[in-house]
């Protein structure tokens, strides 16, 4: 996810440092903020955010350890997975929206997608990165038809 000369659609690196700054400062208020924004898309315009939601994801981030979340960063954003999903043979269903405020689209969806061998892009059009949870009668269904067919 981080830029580099390969992946020049990815996030600069200082954005990835500053959540691992928000997270060591003050990880309660990290958990809330995230999901209180860009996870769930309750950043936008008009939308509704949910506070059940937002509490389950943020009792979530509460549970984990904060070294592993801290490491956790750098491992989701440098982590290069383009080898790895090269030797994935099964299909594969990539879901990805271009709203996605936490995993750019552009260097993510459609790279995935292509790199698989046997990989099918299903793309959204408004969707936040925590879709399978605002949008789950939607992402379910469109499961649901991939494993069938």
């Amino acid at each position: 996810m981080v830029q580099t000369d390969d992946n020049p659609g990815g996030l600069p690196k200082s954005v990835f440092d500053d959540y691992q700054t928000q997270l060591a400062a003050n990880r309660s208020e990290f958990y809330w903020a995230v999901a209180s924004g860009p996870f769930y898309g309750y950043n936008r315009p008009g939308a509704t955010p949910s506070q059940p939601i937002i509490m389950n994801w943020w009792r979530q981030g509460m549970m984990g350890g904060t070294k592993a979340h801290y490491d956790g960063i750098v491992a989701f954003s440098q982590t290069d997975l383009t080898e790895d999903l090269k030797k994935i043979t099964i299909p594969v269903l990539v879901m990805h929206s271009k709203d996605d405020q936490i995993v750019p689209y552009i260097a993510s969806g459609p790279e995935s997608a292509k790199l698989l061998k046997n990989g099918t892009l299903k793309t959204y059009e408004n969707y936040p990165h925590g879709m399978p949870t605002t949008h789950a009668d939607v992402i379910n269904a469109d499961l649901l038809a991939f494993l069938k067919s």
